[in-house]
């Protein structure tokens, strides 16, 4: 695996979905990253040619705690599976702790010398209520 330097401190976010948060009941392997609109570009590069390549990846929150989630690239399409999709996981514990629902909002960032932050926002619940949102929540913010 192979690691991309940030040349700029770099912050994404995503509006957290009832699935994000287990609400539905299902299970799904971490979160999906959309391969377009420059998140993909927050996160380390990965060996195309291995299956299912892997970096581990420590956040620190602002209560100095540190959580270890794991960056996937599933791409056992090309190793006669189906999958072909980037995911962060092992998230499940630092959304339960925080008590975080659908609507809230998660910030993780990572600053020039590769500190890597994790925040979370809380929704206001009339922003939520009996919306259903279409597409990718997550967006790149400038910092």
């Amino acid at each position: 695996m192979s690691y991309k330097q940030l040349e700029n401190a770099m912050s994404i976010s995503k509006v957290l979905s009832a699935n994000d948060t287990g609400e539905t009941g299902g299970h799904q392997a971490g979160m999906l990253i959309p391969k377009t609109g420059g998140v993909l570009s927050f996160f380390p590069l990965l060996e195309k040619d291995e299956k299912n390549p892997r970096a581990s990846l420590k956040f620190i929150d602002s209560s100095n705690d540190e959580w270890k989630f794991m960056f996937i690239y599933y791409n056992n399409k090309f190793f006669n599976g189906t999958r072909n999709e980037f995911r962060l996981t092992g998230m499940t514990k630092f959304i339960r702790q925080n008590n975080l629902k659908a609507g809230d909002k998660i910030i993780l960032s990572c600053e020039r010398d590769g500190t890597r932050t994790i925040k979370h926002e809380r929704a206001k619940t009339e922003e939520t209520k009996n919306v259903l949102k279409l597409g990718s929540s997550w967006k790149v913010v400038k910092i």
